[in-house]
């Protein structure tokens, strides 16, 4: 078979070693071949960059093993034409299988072009997606929160979502507060709405004493979840900490609480 890349490597990725395999076509159809394992710390990733260059390595394929695969692709990226393949592309013949016997394997199929990259977006995209990324799943742990937080007040009867239209927003924290603190006088904590009508505390006061007001959960999962959600909305703000941006604590009102961008905009407006 033509030969494409007369020296190119091939390496074998896993969590705590690199098995890496450069191959050198010569004439006559005869290879020459070396091998080396080194680990994935950061000083032998770039051990491994140095010996590939010494070696007049031009290309280099490896597997996309896991999430691994990206520490390699990050030393070697801009040094050499890097392949990422997919493992069910080149899956050897059966039988016996080895770390050395796969590098020699992808960096074989490599040498004779028969490997196809998969496309890997540019460092400034990869670095923005997984940002991305991370912050819809902080997003679906906000919403997650504000349901279940929703729910341990329905199953108490208190109906906050009927009288406040974010019941995660200032006035929603402020009667949570207040109930957690022990009060039991359901007019006193429906006066917490800020810029309350008398209609709005009245209904608060016969949808919050009801048989379920005294739920013991109630006091436990609203606790939890108000040390969750300070977790999750702000990555500066810790368990009981009553700073202005802290999503329980009775902070000062902002112009989330506003606008319905909070985590309690997903409960909706309701009554």
């Amino acid at each position: 078979m033509e030969v494409l890349y007369p020296c190119c490597c091939g390496l074998d990725v896993h969590k705590k070693s690199i098995t890496a395999c450069v191959l050198w076509a010569e004439p006559k159809g005869k290879k020459r071949q070396q091998k080396r394992v080194f680990t994935t710390f950061t000083q032998d990733l770039l051990a491994l960059a140095d010996w590939l260059r010494e070696c007049g390595v031009t290309h280099v394929a490896l597997e996309s093993t896991g999430v691994y695969w990206k520490l390699v692709w990050n030393v070697l990226e801009g040094q050499f034409e890097v392949l990422l393949v997919n493992a069910q592309h080149i899956k050897a013949v059966p039988g016996r299988k080895t770390d050395q016997k796969d590098s020699e394997w992808i960096a074989d199929l490599l040498q004779h072009g028969l490997q196809r990259g998969s496309f890997v977006p540019p460092r400034e995209t990869r670095e923005m997606r997984d940002l991305t990324r991370y912050r819809v799943s902080i997003t679906e742990e906000c919403n997650r929160i504000a349901n279940r937080i929703q729910k341990v007040l329905e199953d108490a009867n208190v109906k906050l979502a009927s009288v406040a239209t974010d019941a995660l927003g200032a006035s929603g924290r402020a009667m949570l507060e207040a109930i957690l603190a022990g009060e039991q006088d359901a007019g006193k904590t429906g006066r917490l709405i800020e810029r309350a009508t008398p209609k709005q505390d009245s209904r608060f006061a016969t949808g919050a004493g009801g048989p379920g007001h005294r739920a013991p959960s109630l006091y436990a999962a609203a606790a939890n979840g108000r040390s969750a959600a300070c977790k999750v909305e702000n990555g500066s703000c810790r368990s009981g900490d009553r700073s202005q941006n802290a999503p329980f604590p009775g902070g000062g009102h902002t112009a989330e609480d506003d606008s319905g961008s909070g985590p309690g905009d997903r409960l909706g407006p309701a009554g």
